[in-house]
C-alpha cells in the first residue's frame, strides 16, 4: 500500500472519529429539550442521500409539506434547523430577533472572510461593521437625491449600449452586471468604470463565478464534509478568486491612504481609513486592513449580483408575458411621457410597481436566504434549540406561501393589487429577509430596481430573438448560491 493510500485511510478515519464525537455532543445537548423532528439520518452522511445538491430548498420544501414549519434536517455531521412559511419565519427573525441573529461556522463562508465584512462576520464584528456601513452609506447618500441621480446616469449609459444593437440579438448578463455594479462601485471607489474596463470586467467575472460555486454540488458537500476538501476542489477555485479580488481592493485601499483627505472623504474607502486612524488608541481592532477587504467585497457583490439577476429576471418575464410588459410601457408614458422616471413617480405608477414586486417574489433570488445561529438555547415553537445551532430560513417557502399569495407559483402582478388598481404592501414579500440580519442595501436595491426597470422599459420594448416564441422562454433558474436566470438573448427594440 502507497503513503498516499495510507494518508487517505487515515484522514477518513479521523474524520469518521470527529464526527462521531461532534454528533454526540450536540445529541447531548438537544437531550435537554424537544428537538424539531426530521428524517431520519443515515450514519455520516446524515440526510445527504434526500437532498438536492443542485437546489437544497426544492428537498426543503417538500419536506415542509411533511414535517411542518420548523424540522430539521442533518447535513453530513451537522443537525440543521429549517423554518418554512411566513409566519413561523416572521416570528423568528422580528419576534426572536436577537436570538436568531448570528451566522453559523459554514466551511466556505469562514474560510473565505475568516469572520470579518459584514454577511458572514459574528458578534461585535457584524454588530460593529454594519453599523458603520449603514451610517457610511447613508452619508454617502443611499436612499437620498445624490444617489438616485446616479442610478439614472447609469441608466443612460446602459440604454445607450443597448442602442448599439438597432433590435438585433444580444446577450445582458455581462452589460447588465456592470451597470448595476456602477452604482456601489461609484459609492465604495468614488468612481464609475467603464464597460469595456478590462479590470473592472474581471472583477465582475470572479464575482459571478464565485456566486455560481458556492452553490454547486461540490461545495455544498465541502461545506458538509471539510476534511474532504482535498477531493473536492472547487472550493480552491473560490478561494482563488477571492484572493485575487481581494489583491485588487488591498491595492486599492493602498493608494488611498498615499492620497487621503481627512477633510474631504470622497468615497466608503476614504471614510473607513478615517475611521481606521480615530479608532488607532482604541483595544479593539474592528477597522483593520483585513475588516475593509472584507466589507468591500460583500458590499461590492451584494450590491451587484441580486440587484442585477432580478433584473435581468425582469427583462425575461416582460418578455414571457407582452401583454403585461405593454401595461407597464403604457403607464410609464402616461405618468412620465418621454422625461425621466424619477422615484417620486413610484407611487403614480401603481401597476409597474406590482410588477416590479412581483419579479422579485417570483425570481426568489436567494431562496434559502443566508443561514443564521442561535446565539443563546431557545426554546421556539415548544422546540429547544441549543445555542450555535444553523438555522435556515426558507425564504422560497415565504415567497410561495400558499397562505399568502392567491397564484403563488404564477407571476401575476395583481398579487400586489387592490381590486380598484391600487398598490398593496404585502407582509409575506421578504426577498430582502427581515430583522437583525435582513440586507443593508435593501433601500438601494429598491430605488436601482425601480429607475432602472422603468428606464428601460420606456425606452424599448423587449422581444425574444426572431424564430424564438415569447412562449417557449425558459423559466427555469440557473444553478448556483443565487437563484439567476439561465443565459438568453433579447431583442431591445427602441420606441419612437
Amino acid at each position: 500500500m502507497s503513503d498516499f493510500d495510507c494518508s487517505v485511510i487515515l484522514t477518513i478515519l479521523s474524520l469518521i472519529l470527529i464526527l462521531i464525537l461532534k454528533i454526540k455532543i450536540f445529541m447531548t445537548n438537544i437531550s435537554k429539550g424537544h428537538f424539531p423532528p426530521g428524517p431520519r439520518p443515515l450514519p455520516i452522511i446524515g440526510n445527504l442521500h434526500i437532498l438536492n445538491l443542485k437546489r437544497p430548498h426544492q428537498t426543503m420544501l417538500e419536506l415542509s409539506q411533511k414535517y411542518g414549519s420548523i424540522y430539521s434536517i442533518q447535513m453530513g455531521p451537522k443537525k440543521v434547523v429549517v423554518l418554512s412559511g411566513y409566519e413561523t419565519i416572521k416570528d423568528a427573525l422580528v419576534n426572536f430577533g436577537d436570538q436568531f441573529s448570528e451566522r453559523p461556522e459554514v466551511p466556505m463562508f469562514e474560510r473565505l472572510f475568516e469572520g470579518k465584512g459584514i454577511v458572514f462576520s459574528h458578534g461585535e464584528t457584524w454588530k460593529t461593521m454594519r453599523r458603520f456601513s449603514l451610517t457610511t452609506l447613508r452619508n454617502f447618500g443611499m436612499g437620498k437625491r445624490i444617489i438616485e441621480d446616479r442610478i439614472i446616469e447609469e441608466c443612460k449609459h446602459l440604454i445607450q449600449n443597448f442602442e448599439l444593437h438597432r433590435g438585433k440579438p444580444f446577450e445582458v448578463t455581462t452589460v447588465m452586471n456592470a451597470s448595476v455594479a456602477n452604482v456601489i462601485v461609484s459609492v465604495l471607489f468614488g468612481k464609475r468604470f467603464d464597460y469595456q474596463d478590462p479590470q473592472f470586467l474581471r472583477l465582475l467575472h470572479l464575482i459571478s463565478e464565485n456566486v455560481k460555486l458556492i452553490g454547486c454540488p461540490k461545495v455544498v458537500l465541502f461545506n458538509m464534509f471539510p476534511a474532504l476538501g482535498f477531493l473536492l476542489k472547487s472550493h480552491k477555485k473560490v478561494l482563488k478568486n477571492r484572493d485575487e479580488l481581494f489583491s485588487f481592493i488591498r491595492k486599492t485601499f493602498l493608494e488611498y491612504r498615499q492620497k487621503l483627505d481627512t477633510n474631504d472623504p470622497r468615497s466608503f474607502i476614504d471614510a473607513f481609513l478615517i475611521k481606521q486612524q480615530e479608532e488607532k488608541k482604541m483595544s479593539t481592532n474592528f477597522f483593520s486592513d483585513e475588516n475593509l477587504v472584507a466589507v468591500i467585497s460583500n458590499l461590492f457583490a451584494a450590491g451587484t449580483e441580486t440587484t442585477s439577476s432580478t433584473l435581468r429576471w425582469g427583462i425575461l418575464l416582460m418578455m414571457r408575458y407582452p401583454e403585461i410588459q405593454k401595461k407597464v410601457r403604457d403607464e410609464i408614458i402616461k405618468v412620465v411621457g418621454l422625461g425621466q422616471p424619477r422615484i417620486t413617480h413610484r407611487t403614480q405608477m401603481p401597476y409597474t410597481d406590482a410588477v416590479i414586486h412581483e419579479v422579485q417574489r417570483f425570481a426568489n433570488i436567494l431562496p434559502t436566504s443566508i443561514p443564521h445561529a442561535t446565539t443563546t438555547n431557545v426554546t421556539f415553537k415548544n422546540y429547544y434549540l441549543p445555542k450555535g445551532t444553523e438555522v435556515i430560513t426558507l425564504l422560497a417557502s415565504v415567497l410561495h406561501d400558499q397562505t399568502q399569495w392567491e397564484k403563488p407559483d404564477t407571476f401575476n402582478p395583481q398579487h400586489f393589487l387592490s381590486p380598484t388598481g391600487k398598490f398593496i404592501k404585502k407582509e409575506a414579500f421578504m426577498p430582502f429577509s427581515a430583522g437583525r440580519r435582513m440586507c443593508a442595501g435593501e433601500s438601494l436595491a429598491k430605488m436601482e430596481l425601480f429607475l432602472f426597470f422603468t428606464s428601460l422599459m420606456q425606452k424599448f420594448t423587449f422581444q425574444p430573438p426572431q424564430g424564438v416564441s415569447h412562449l417557449d422562454l425558459d423559466l427555469t433558474s440557473d444553478t448556483g448560491f443565487t437563484s439567476r436566470p439561465r443565459p438568453y438573448k433579447i431583442c431591445a427594440v427602441a420606441q419612437a
